[in-house]
C-alpha cells in the first residue's frame, strides 16, 4: 500500500529530499556547517551552520524553535528569515516529519562555524521589511490531501509541495520575490546561480508533458532524460543527494503528481 502524506519519512530521508546538504554544506566543508554562496537576483545568501554546535549552530534550539523556523520563518528570538530559506514550502510538513528531521540534525557531529553575513542589494538588506513581506505573502498551513485523488498522488503532492520544495526553483517569482502560483512550476529564468530553471508542467513542448511516467521516475533516480542526456547543474546534485535516495515508491509518487500538473 502506498504511504500517505501523514506517514513520516526517516530524518535522514527528509534531509535528503529537503536538500539540507545542497545549501548548508559547502564544497569540501563539514556536513551542514554552512554552505557555499547562493547567488540570486536579490544578492548573495549564505546558508548557516545547522549542526548541533550551541555557539554557532542550532545546538541550543528546542524542537519548538525548529518547528517555528520551518513553518513561520522565524528565529528563536522572533527575527524573520529571508525566504531564500524555503519555509514557504516547509510549512506544509507534518509534525512527525519535522520531529524526525530535527532529531536527525541533532544527531550529526557539531561543528563550530560562525554564520557568514548575506551580501544583498539595496533595499533587500533591510531585514525589518521581512515582517511586512511575511504578512503579505506567507500563511503557514499544513498540507491538506485532496480527497478526490488516490494516496499515491497525495503522497507525491506532499513531497513536491512540502519537504521537496520544488516550487521554490521551478516557479517564477513576482516583483517582491513571492512565488507566482498562477504560473506554478512553469519555470524560472532567475533560478539559483543565475540559471534558467525549466518548466516541469504538463506542457508537451515547454514542459515534461511528453515524458512517460517511467521516464520521469528514472530521471528522479539517476538523472537520465528521455533523450539519453543527463541532468546537470543544481538538479544533478538534487537527484544524487535527494530524490535518488528516496524509496522507489516515493519517486513514483512524485512522478505521478508532476505528470498531473496542467501545462503552462
Amino acid at each position: 500500500m502506498a504511504r500517505t502524506s501523514a506517514e513520516p519519512l526517516s530524518g535522514e530521508q527528509l534531509a535528503a529530499i529537503g536538500g539540507c546538504t545542497n545549501c548548508h554544506t559547502a564544497k569540501g566543508g563539514a556536513y551542514l556547517a554552512g554552505g557555499d554562496p547562493i547567488v540570486t537576483p536579490y544578492g548573495v545568501f549564505y546558508a548557516p551552520n545547522i549542526t548541533p554546535d550551541p555557539a554557532t549552530g542550532i545546538g541550543d534550539w528546542q524542537e519548538i524553535d525548529f518547528v517555528r523556523a520551518m513553518r513561520a520563518g522565524r528565529a528563536p528570538d522572533g527575527t524573520p528569515y529571508y525566504p531564500a530559506f524555503p519555509y514557504t514550502s516547509y510549512h506544509r510538513m507534518t509534525d512527525a516529519d519535522l520531529a524526525a528531521l530535527f532529531t536527525h540534525l541533532r544527531s550529526v557531529p557539531a561543528v563550530r562555524a560562525p554564520r557568514r553575513e548575506h551580501r544583498l542589494r539595496f533595499p533587500y538588506g533591510f531585514r525589518f521589511t521581512l515582517r511586512l513581506w511575511q504578512w503579505l505573502f506567507h500563511e503557514p498551513r499544513p498540507f491538506e490531501p485532496d480527497p478526490t485523488r488516490d494516496p499515491l498522488w497525495n503522497r507525491g503532492a506532499y513531497l513536491v509541495l512540502g519537504p521537496g520544495h520544488c516550487a521554490e526553483c521551478h516557479t517564477p517569482r513576482g516583483p517582491f520575490g513571492q512565488l507566482d502560483w498562477s504560473r506554478a512550476f512553469a519555470g524560472n529564468p532567475d533560478g539559483p546561480e543565475g540559471g534558467d530553471v525549466p518548466n516541469i508542467t504538463g506542457d508537451p513542448e515547454r514542459g515534461i508533458g511528453s515524458w512517460s511516467l517511467d521516464q520521469l521516475v528514472l530521471y528522479l533516480e539517476i538523472g537520465m532524460r528521455p533523450d539519453g542526456d543527463f541532468a546537470g547543474g543544481p538538479m544533478a546534485k538534487i537527484i544524487e543527494i535527494g530524490t535518488g535516495r528516496l524509496p522507489p515508491r516515493d519517486r513514483l509518487a512524485i512522478a505521478t503528481y508532476l505528470r498531473s500538473l496542467p501545462g503552462h
